[in-house]
């Protein structure tokens, strides 16, 4: 039996290229007691990955070379040696770029079961999962938004964008999102309930954008999710309230070593600002509540999404390049099966 993967064969000079990539064949060896093999039918991919090919010190080890491409997958039990896990069971797990996972008998924790009754399995690598919990968690956490406060989303139409604005809204605050082009900013105004979106591509400097920014937020802003900094982070805190927070959970802008230097960083005296960097997966803690909380909502529809999806692993390298570019709408997924 065979698994297909992709690995990573060499570190990016810049923005990464298809040629940091390679397709490999390998053999599956027969179960032995206590294995499970899953057959993968989503991967994720997340910016995150970015920073992970990078051989710098970072908040996580890099990504080995000639070793599978990590990221999340969904996906189904196919054969099971293992007293926990029955042929059927749909799984989320850790996988990485591949069509199989042999999971051993030792790992304990590597995979999850999920129930699909309510809850597409897709959904289990987006909303109700790691990029749902990466927004409730940032907005309830740090951002705290009270009612009639205005909290900002960078990046909004995405995976994590949406359900911060959408969460936003359900806690009783205005939600105005930033998003490029007029088809993801009409979305998440119409689709997602936003109360206004802003096209940053629309707006090539920070007077413009923070122009923008006056208009969509007459009161200003308190609170403010960001995942892309560099000139938007920059035009936000030129429109910051007094005690307003920021949520740093991504500086895409930077992802592929370009200086994103902060234009007025004095502002953060100024209004006394809190501004707090955070990796949800040291927050495990708050995982179940968030969880709880999202998969009811996409189960009763009051939590809307939209998936970009590649089709075949041979798609992912391709796929992920137009995610660091923002070629996606909303999460993007490479459907194996």
């Amino acid at each position: 039996m065979l698994n297909h993967q992709i690995q990573l064969v060499s570190r990016p000079q810049g923005e990464p290229t298809l040629d940091n990539f390679k397709l490999v064949e390998l053999n599956i060896p027969a179960l032995e007691d206590g294995q499970v093999l899953v057959r993968n039918h989503f991967l994720s991919l997340d910016p995150y990955m970015r920073g992970r090919m990078n051989d710098g010190k970072s908040y996580a080890q890099p990504q080995p070379l000639g070793q599978v491409m990590i990221g999340g997958t969904a996906g189904e039990v196919v054969q099971s040696r293992n007293k926990r896990f029955s042929v059927g069971d749909q799984v989320v797990g850790m996988a990485g770029w591949q069509e199989y996972q042999l999971v051993g008998a030792e790992e304990r924790g590597v995979l999850q079961k999920v129930d699909t009754t309510h809850v597409p399995l897709s959904a289990y690598l987006g909303l109700v999962g790691m990029p749902g919990v990466t927004g409730w968690y940032g907005l309830n956490q740090i951002i705290k938004p009270k009612a009639g406060e205005t909290v900002v989303v960078s990046a909004a139409s995405g995976a994590v964008g949406s359900v911060v604005g959408q969460l936003a809204k359900a806690r009783g605050a205005r939600a105005v999102g930033l998003a490029g082009g007029a088809d993801k900013c009409r979305y998440v105004v119409e689709e997602l309930g936003f109360d206004a979106c802003i096209d940053y591509k629309q707006h090539p400097d920070l007077r413009s954008l923070s122009a923008a920014l006056k208009e969509a937020c007459p009161a200003g802003i308190d609170g403010c999710f960001e995942n892309v900094g560099g000139m938007i982070l920059d035009a936000v805190m030129l429109r910051a309230n007094a005690f307003s927070r920021i949520a740093i959970c991504g500086m895409i802008s930077g992802y592929s070593g370009e200086p994103i230097p902060m234009a007025l960083p004095q502002l953060i005296l100024t209004n006394r600002m809190k501004i707090e960097g955070f990796i949800v997966s040291e927050h495990m803690e708050v995982w179940p509540e968030a969880l709880q909380e999202l998969g009811g909502m996409v189960a009763s529809g009051k939590l809307k999404y939209r998936e970009s999806v590649a089709q075949g692993l041979a798609a992912a390298p391709e796929a992920f390049l137009g995610l660091l570019k923002g070629k996606n709408f909303g999460k993007q997924l490479v459907k194996l099966s």
